[in-house]
């Protein structure tokens, strides 16, 4: 299969497919005049990245998985323990989110949105946060 006919049916853009090549998650043949031939084994590894990317895990995280996934002696704590990592990574996430909307949605209320030039938004923007390490 060529490039065209895997990112149709992983649902992953040609050039993330060459990126994922370049960084060895996926390794296709090479045919003499240099064209990728890839397999059906390859477009499942792709389709499986791209799962995995949707659902937040990082290139590394992928890496690991994808190897669990190949390792047909492998233990499922092992897959949990990567999936629980990132799992606590998007609650942190979620919680800086929760802050940054509280934050916003209090200047916005303070903002009377009218037409004189004072803006408690703006205001706030420009303020110069202390340096913690100092």
């Amino acid at each position: 299969m060529n490039i065209g006919d895997v990112a149709r049916l992983s649902g992953l853009p040609p050039k993330t497919i060459r990126y994922y090549e370049d960084i060895d998650l996926v390794c296709p043949e090479r045919s003499t005049n240099g064209y990728r031939s890839f397999s059906e084994q390859d477009v499942r590894k792709l389709a499986f990245l791209s799962r995995a990317r949707a659902l937040g895990f990082s290139i590394e995280a992928c890496r690991m998985l994808l190897s669990l996934y190949e390792d047909e002696n492998r233990e499922s704590m092992q897959v949990k323990a990567v999936a629980e990592e990132n799992l606590a990574q998007i609650d942190e996430k979620i919680e800086k989110l929760k802050s940054m909307r509280e934050t916003l949605s209090s200047l916005v209320n303070r903002c009377s949105g009218n037409d004189r030039p004072d803006c408690p938004i703006l205001a706030d923007l420009a303020q110069i946060e202390p340096d913690p390490t100092a």
